[in-house]
């Protein structure tokens, strides 16, 4: 691949640095850069002319020539107001405001979307949510979509991902076809363990897998995409953080974050990736402590979760130190990368490169008038996951518009908190922004069908345990047009999300008050009730939790996970007819694509039919479990104990399976010493004995 003559000269600075200083010019990179902005159509020939000896030394010596790696780091969760580099009188940030100054910082940037993965399919695609339809947990990224790290990727790069939470794991079904595209996509999260091996990992240790990935690939092009999840509820940062940080451990988790941050910059400089890199720093979106009434984000388009921290650093660092006064957009991101590379933007890309408002006026030009770009966000998080009215928000010129039931108007100007509701009082000014956000969506919907929601109970609960709630689909109910205005709503998803949390850290009783009271707003709230239910089971109370979950069920008949709730409460608590009801239509509701979820539906019908004496049944679905999760330790087991019986040679293999997948499990040697016995094979029955026998030992 060619890349442009200043590009290549970056790669040979070395060997020209005494022949420009004799020139009396500081540095390569300056001169091409100099020449591309005062004659773009000129400053290549030019360039040529003074360094035609040079180029031709250096490529006889560099051949071929790497093109710039790209490091793009999201930091979740994080509030524009805590950085330095933004005006933060609070000294989190020492890290990210040094590196600041040898970048292009956007002080108005704009999250599309105040979700993980939502907002981060939209910078990865450059497309807004309205188009990739990745606007809600578990909605799978079509690989008809433009991609960054697929385009960057046949462009030569090596490209790979380090991920801080299981939202952003493929595997997890929270988002599925994230890994397009990469050659190395670093999850690692466990099954079983503490919350940082379950849900999230620390940002030193996100950043110590990117740093040793990078050091094995010392001489490649590569775009690295890093994920530090630190500043997201619950705020637990480590020590020192915790303790210097207890009257705010938000702040703490900002700070902690910035030091892992500053592991990677000098780790960068070190393997003397720095000065040559692109790299782009930026939040997904932010956090609200009450502002508006919210408290954590999701529900709310206001600047406490849409205005996010974004800096860029050009190779080179180039147009280091400007700071850039307009609105920018996280829409932006993917073709503002591609542009500074010189790779072609595809077509589809929604999104407008930042580098024309990144390029400093030249002296003596004409001034050209600032650029007002309008910037789009959307949340359909109160509508799909609480049944209320979606929302839509456009900032344009000094003003805030919210489309919602009851329409809002803010001059952001005289109004930064977004205070003052100016929509009565200026209805022209509202309609005519109301139409420009209508033109906006249609000019860039998606017309397809929209794809499934890949939710399900085990994602679900994962969700549960970061603050989110899940449904999977749409509550029922009326049209989004008649839905309740979430304003009116929202202390009800506040107490949702410390419920959550509560109940994910143990305190249940904290947990159950907070959802009583939110019911007592709400009765018929068909979240607040899911989430009693399934913490009355989490206590083995089924009396108290079977209330719950039917009622939820009743407000939403079509939701998968309802009626699995349901149908697993009935066969923990003995009423196996009902819970084979439930969980048949559990199943036949089931959207889900993971196959690791729909495999978890049918063990349970199959354990269902088991206890209905339905044996054949049984097996039919622990078949199709076993087709779905082949590798399951359990499914391979009880389908192995259901076999025993009537064809204890179709039984082995299952069973041998169980023993190789979980090594450590006396249960399959058992019975197989069992089987091996019936059918007079006694060498083997006395092998599978004496293995029996050592792992319970090894056990006790």
């Amino acid at each position: 691949m060619l890349y442009p003559v200043e590009l290549r000269v970056q790669n040979c600075r070395t060997q020209a640095y005494q022949f420009l200083r004799v020139a009396g010019t500081a540095s390569i990179q300056n001169l091409a850069y100099t020449f591309r902005v005062i004659s773009p159509r000129f400053g290549i020939r030019v360039l040529q002319s003074w360094l035609g000896v040079t180029l031709l030394t250096c490529s006889a010596l560099a051949a071929p020539v790497s093109a710039p790696s790209v490091i793009l780091i999201t930091v979740d969760t994080t509030r524009a107001d805590r950085m330095g580099f933004l005006g933060s009188q609070r000294g989190l940030t020492p890290n990210l405001d040094s590196l600041a100054k040898q970048s292009v910082v956007f002080s108005r940037a704009y999250s599309q979307v105040p979700l993980t993965s939502p907002s981060h399919a939209t910078i990865l695609t450059g497309t807004y949510p309205q188009f990739n339809r990745v606007n809600d947990f578990g909605m799978p990224l079509a690989e008809t979509l433009p991609y960054l790290p697929k385009v960057l990727h046949d462009h030569g790069y090596k490209t790979a991902a380090f991920i801080g939470s299981v939202i952003l794991d493929p595997k997890s079904g929270a988002s599925p076809g994230f890994d397009r595209g990469f050659d190395e996509y670093d999850t690692g999260f466990a099954s079983t363990g503490d919350r940082y091996q379950v849900y999230e990992h620390r940002a030193a240790d996100v950043v110590s897998h990117a740093v040793d990935w990078l050091k094995a690939h010392p001489r490649s092009a590569c775009f690295v995409w890093i994920h530090l999840f630190d500043p997201h509820a619950p705020y637990e940062p480590p020590e020192p953080y915790k303790s210097r940080y207890a009257a705010n451990l938000y702040d703490g988790e900002i700070a902690y974050t910035d030091a892992a941050l500053g592991t990677l910059l000098e780790q960068l400089k070190k393997q003397t990736l720095f000065d040559g890199s692109l790299i782009a720093v930026m939040s997904d979106h932010g956090e609200a402590f009450g502002e508006h009434g919210e408290r954590n984000h999701g529900i709310f388009l206001y600047d406490e979760t849409i205005h996010v921290p974004l800096l860029i650093k050009l190779p080179g660092q180039r147009f280091a130190g400007t700071r850039v006064d307009q609105r920018a957009s996280l829409v932006d991101i993917m073709p503002t990368i591609l542009q500074a590379l010189s790779i072609p933007i595809p077509k589809s890309v929604q999104g407008k490169s930042l580098m024309a408002l990144m390029t400093p006026s030249v002296p003596g030009a004409s001034q050209r008038k600032p650029e007002d770009r309008s910037s789009y966000a959307e949340t359909d998080y109160p509508y799909r996951d609480f049944g209320w009215s979606s929302l839509r928000s456009l900032r344009s010129d000094k003003y805030l518009y919210v489309e919602a039931p009851r329409k809002e108007l803010y001059d952001q100007t005289a109004d930064p908190q977004a205070a003052h509701d100016l929509s009565k009082q200026s209805p022209a000014i509202t309609q005519t922004l109301a139409s420009q956000l209508t033109a906006l969506r249609r000019g860039t919907e998606n017309t397809t069908k929209a794809p499934e929601s890949a939710m399900n109970p085990a994602l679900g609960q994962k969700l549960a345990a970061l603050g989110y709630v899940s449904s999977g689909s749409v509550v029922a109910g009326a049209s989004n047009e008649n839905r309740a205005d979430p304003k009116d709503k929202i202390e009800i998803a506040n107490l949702v999300q410390e419920a959550l949390l509560a109940r994910e850290s143990g305190h249940l009783q904290d947990a159950t008050s907070a959802l009583e009271k939110a019911l007592s707003h709400d009765p018929g709230n068909a979240v607040v009730n899911r989430n009693l239910g399934t913490i009355w089971v989490d206590q083995q109370d089924y009396a108290r939790a079977l209330p719950y979950l039917r009622k939820a069920v009743e407000l939403s008949p079509n939701t998968a996970m309802d009626r699995y709730n349901l149908g697993l409460a009935y066969l923990s608590s003995g009423n196996t007819e009902d819970a084979k009801t439930e969980l048949e239509a559990a199943v036949a509701k089931s959207t889900s694509e993971n196959s690791q979820s729909l495999g978890n539906l049918h063990y349970t019908l199959a354990a269902a039919y088991s206890r209905l004496g339905r044996a054949d049944d049984a097996k039919r679905e622990m078949r199709k479990s076993l087709a779905l999760q082949p590798d399951d330790y359990e499914s391979n087991l009880v389908m192995g104990q259901m076999l025993a019986q009537d064809d204890p040679n179709a039984a082995i293999p299952y069973l041998q399976k169980a023993s190789k997948v979980q090594p450590t499990s006396p249960d399959p040697h058992i019975l197989l010493f069992q089987i091996y016995t019936a059918l007079g094979q006694a060498t083997s029955a006395a092998k599978e004995r004496t293995e029996a026998e050592r792992l319970q030992q090894a056990g006790k």
